[in-house]
């Protein structure tokens, strides 16, 4: 009696269903549906209370987020302040990622009250002029910097025109100001004591990017809502009225050798087929069919609420969270690291910048926000790996 062959009755599905639907994304700027509790700054002091008071570091109110424009990568060789198979301090090659981290604009401030059934609502919000602190960041950071040969001026007239493109409610026409444009705020400072006058349950700030300050000459800003941590709900909204109408820089929001939790939307690949988008198998070319390989067999019954079946679709531009990212620098001279002849597709980074060990979503010049890790590691280092060796090369032909 011959035992006749038959396929596997049980094999691993294709395709995560917890990102499902995989549909493209609404918006190119993420939107942060979650916020961390805790800021790493007192994840630190709770795992390593002593060493962490050593090297200075105190619980205070910061941001929980940040924005960077993805540049490109290279690679570094470093000391691991990791043990490598029980080596310590050992010299290991590193691919990294440089981020365009521009200083970001404290345009306004949003209270929040919880409501019993519909969560957190908004009560309550403050905007102010970004003016004067364009002017002053611009003196402080890009005014010796050989690669930028606008003036402030011209800096703050494109901002404001590109934000009245994004919203027009906030920039007005004015012939008779030298930067072409007003920025309507209103009498903020009556707003702001009437916010401070309630019973708050959170406090987020709108920050705004400045893409004229980047490398991809970009005009229209983008528009973000960061939360505050740290400190109590006074002590939140005390920070949110010193930053308000200034600028926060990468600095100010991370520490070097710290996790990070990396937003973004991913680099789109259009409608594809199911192999492709989920690594099915093809079928035989010619074996009692001739409808095509490149395909399943069945499509399984068509009713119920979602189809299981592994199905043809886009690919590509979704919205995506990737964990616990490591911080390797954080510098102020972009083009200091900047390879030789630029990064492809995106030219020199200008000013601040953070590098991130590996390599993350997107493609280039695509905004990705930075928050502080929600699921941060067992690993929570005081240190960061020493450089000893960063790749200038050209990346031409790689």
């Amino acid at each position: 009696m011959s035992i006749m062959g038959h396929r596997k009755h049980s094999a691993p599905r294709h395709g995560s269903l917890g990102v499902r639907p995989r549909k493209r994304a609404k918006s190119i700027v993420p939107r942060v549906r979650s916020w961390p509790e805790k800021t790493w700054i007192e994840i630190l002091l709770e795992k390593n209370k002593g060493e962490a008071e050593k090297k200075g570091l105190t619980p205070k109110p910061m941001l929980l987020g940040y924005t960077a424009y993805k540049a490109g990568m290279t690679h570094i060789i470093a000391e691991s302040d990791k043990p490598v198979y029980g080596v310590e301090k050992a010299q290991v090659f590193m691919p990294v990622t440089i981020l365009d981290a521009p200083p970001l604009l404290v345009l306004a401030i949003r209270g929040y009250r919880r409501h019993p059934m519909y969560g957190m609502l908004s009560v309550g919000e403050v905007w102010r002029s970004p003016v004067e602190a364009i002017d002053k960041l611009y003196g402080e950071i890009y005014k010796d910097n050989p690669f930028i040969d606008l003036e402030s001026r011209e800096v703050v007239r494109k901002y404001l025109k590109g934000l009245r493109k994004v919203n027009p409610g906030l920039v007005k026409p004015d012939k008779g100001s030298e930067y072409g444009f007003k920025f309507i705020e209103g009498n903020w400072e009556e707003k702001l004591s009437r916010l401070k006058s309630l019973d708050l349950d959170d406090v987020r700030v709108i920050v705004s990017t400045i893409p004229v300050l980047s490398g991809i000459g970009k005009k229209k800003p983008e528009l973000v809502e960061i939360r505050i941590g740290g400190g109590s709900i006074d002590d939140r909204l005390k920070y949110a009225e010193e930053i308000l109408g200034g600028y926060v820089l990468p600095s100010d929001v991370f520490v070097e050798g710290q996790f990070i939790d990396v937003i973004g939307v991913t680099k789109g690949k259009g409608f594809q087929g199911v192999v492709k988008r989920f690594g099915v198998k093809e079928l035989p070319r010619w074996h009692k069919h001739r409808k095509g390989s490149r395909k399943i067999g069945a499509r399984s019954p068509g009713f119920g609420t979602m189809s299981e079946t592994p199905q043809a679709g886009q690919m590509g531009f979704h919205r995506r969270t990737e964990y616990n990212k490591r911080i390797i620098r954080i510098g102020s001279r972009g083009w200091e690291i900047t390879p030789k002849g630029g990064f492809l597709g995106y030219g020199i980074v200008y000013g601040p910048y953070i590098m991130l060990y590996g390599s993350t979503i997107g493609p280039r010049k695509r905004l990705l926000v930075l928050r502080h890790p929600i699921r941060p590691p067992e690993w929570t280092p005081l240190t960061t790996p020493q450089i000893i060796y960063y790749s200038h090369s050209s990346k031409q032909g790689v």
